[in-house]
């Protein structure tokens, strides 16, 4: 870690302020304003001073206090800091898509990025983008996964949805619905559940995780006479996966089995696509869920919605999840650490261990 965190017992948590035409400064405004966030974390903002201090006025939150700086030998651990990540004036309209939206959102996450590299910050919690404006500012990808996926030269990532009740995982993301097929792989679907394994284990403190796969077709296929998938591809993957020790069950038909509550009685699902595992999480997900990508270095969540440009502006929007997300941050960064040192050198615990009994 970075030097100027040795002393801090809190994480550092870098907060990335999305498209400032949306909600996400106002969601980070009254996430913060509670002061007992900061008994948590340490929490940098990247954006600028004008930005905060626009929806600051907005809000009428003249209660948020921040302090700006430049470097991270200046933080203050009992202070929200505000990272500068530009000077110049900006124009600042709410709940309209607009090329200034979309440049500032990139100035943001590429200034998160290099500190997450430097060590600078222990975990990233990202505001929404909007995919098409962000694309015309050298972010060539479909939303926050893929960026970190190639930023960090992940082989695979997962993106992970997670709830209180519930964890869902895609085995594809932004995909046509026409393509989705191609992606239902025996490798692709291994590497996937692998991941799922790893951080069920790693960041969310699980032993022995079990973890249900869905089927791609309606009734998973009905034994072949609705599609292939499930016969030639799916049943082999999970076949594959335990033998190779991944506890996982399936293929499941996905109507059933959220409808008769199956899914509480696993503690991951891998869902086929995008719609088929985020319409019934955000159906039935107790309290407010998050993003979560797993596979990383790093820890990043995000809240589970979007830049809700129809209610920017009007102090409507709701931090619920965006405030879950920080939480989930903050607690997955402690469990790695607490993992890594559960797991650091097994052999002189044993030996201990066995001293200890002699």
């Amino acid at each position: 870690m970075s030097q100027h965190y040795v002393n801090h017992e809190k994480p550092v948590i870098g907060i990335t302020i999305g498209d400032i035409n949306s909600i996400g400064t106002e969601i980070i405004i009254k996430t913060f304003l509670d002061s007992r966030m900061l008994d948590l974390c340490t929490p940098i903002i990247f954006a600028s001073n004008k930005t905060i201090n626009f929806y600051r006025k907005q809000l009428g939150e003249s209660n948020f206090n921040y302090q700006s700086i430049k470097d991270f030998s200046k933080i203050n651990p009992k202070q929200v800091s505000v990272f500068n990540c530009w000077e110049e004036e900006v124009q600042i309209n709410p709940g309209q898509l607009n090329d200034i939206g979309g440049k500032y959102a990139a100035r943001s996450l590429e200034v998160a990025l290099q500190c997450l590299r430097n060590n600078e910050i222990h975990g990233i919690v990202t505001a929404p983008i909007h995919k098409n404006n962000i694309q015309q500012h050298n972010f060539a990808y479909t939303g926050h996964t893929p960026w970190l996926k190639e930023s960090f030269n992940a082989k695979d990532v997962l993106m992970l949805m997670t709830a209180e009740n519930m964890r869902v995982g895609l085995l594809t993301e932004h995909v046509p619905v026409s393509e989705i097929s191609k992606y239902v792989t025996v490798d692709n679907i291994l590497s996937k559940l692998q991941l799922m394994k790893e951080s069920l284990i790693k960041d969310f403190g699980i032993d022995k995780p079990r973890i249900a796969v869905l089927g791609l077709n309606p009734h998973a296929g009905d034994d072949g006479l609705i599609g292939d998938e499930e016969q030639k591809t799916i049943i082999p993957a999970i076949q594959q996966a335990k033998q190779q020790g991944i506890l996982c069950f399936g293929p499941y038909s996905a109507d059933a089995f959220f409808a008769r509550g199956m899914y509480q009685q696993f503690d991951g699902i891998l869902a086929m696509y995008h719609d088929q595992g985020l319409i019934p999480f955000k159906s039935l997900a107790n309290g407010e869920g998050i993003n979560y990508t797993a596979g990383l270095p790093i820890v990043r969540t995000s809240p589970d919605h979007g830049t809700a440009f129809d209610i920017a502006g009007k102090n409507l929007a709701n931090p619920e999840s965006f405030r879950e997300a920080v939480f989930y941050c903050i607690d997955i960064i402690n469990q790695r650490n607490r993992y890594a040192e559960n797991t650091a050198n097994p052999l002189k615990k044993t030996e201990l261990a066995s001293e200890h009994l002699a």
